[in-house]
């Protein structure tokens, strides 16, 4: 029997989906993964030995019928609700790393601004932030 998905978990599919989408999970991403986990007050608590495994539950998900509607709804009734744009920032951030949106990543953050219920203004103040985080001088 697979042990029930945890918030941490949860939120470490969204990551793990942002990196992904577009068929690569390059270094600078799964750089930043392992960073946020690290720093992020949300995932106090979180065993960070347990991040290959949660990776690869995510990645089973996916490749299995539906997966992509099947791990939206995972981390729709798994990560609290007040956490949602906490979520959508995640998959932001994995995204914004490589300072290049492909339009894949946006199909991703459009389909979990959807399941999320978020609104598009605050959505779109995630995506600002973000940019100008890594924007260069």
């Amino acid at each position: 029997m697979t042990a029930p998905v945890t918030p941490h978990d949860a939120l470490i599919f969204v990551m793990v989906m942002a990196s992904a989408v577009d068929n690569s999970m390059n270094d600078r991403e799964l750089r930043r993964i392992g960073q946020l986990i690290d720093i992020l007050p949300i995932f106090e608590g979180f065993d960070k030995d347990r991040l290959i495994d949660v990776s690869q539950r995510c990645a089973d998900i996916l490749s299995g019928p539906e997966g992509l509607d099947i791990a939206l709804e995972v981390i729709r009734d798994t990560v609290p609700k007040r956490s949602y744009d906490t979520a959508y920032a995640l998959a932001v951030e994995i995204m914004a790393v490589d300072m290049a949106v492909k339009p894949e990543e946006i199909r991703l953050l459009q389909l979990l601004r959807d399941r999320l219920g978020l609104d598009k203004l605050t959505c779109a103040a995630i995506e600002h932030s973000a940019v100008a985080r890594y924007r260069p001088i």
